[in-house]
């Protein structure tokens, strides 16, 4: 029920943020994912190219722009690795908790 609330919660936050684009919505989605598989516990390893393929993005720098871009809304923290093999850390936002650190722009 938890994940119900949160990606509940997520919709209706990015539906009222401008910044918010649909390959926003897909890239958050497939971290979502991650995090499920992970039973909702944060931070998620997040490998490029696996995360690419859920969220059907097919362009390097239009994932590093689109999880930057999350990471500087408040929707997730990135932790970069710069490692290939050890994959970056995600550390998936709390709903509401968080909405206090979140900028909606239209």
């Amino acid at each position: 029920m938890k994940e119900i609330e949160h990606i509940n919660a997520f919709i209706k936050y990015a539906a009222e943020d401008g910044r918010v684009a649909p390959v926003h919505v897909s890239l958050y989605l497939a971290l979502f994912t991650q995090w499920c598989k992970n039973n909702v516990q944060n931070p998620v390893t997040a490998h490029r190219n696996e995360i690419m393929r859920l969220a059907k993005i097919s362009g390097r720098t239009t994932y590093q722009k689109c999880i930057q871009e999350l990471h500087n809304y408040g929707y997730i923290r990135y932790v970069p690795s710069f490692n290939p093999f050890l994959g970056s850390l995600v550390y998936m936002a709390h709903f509401p908790e968080c909405i206090a650190t979140i900028t909606v722009k239209s």
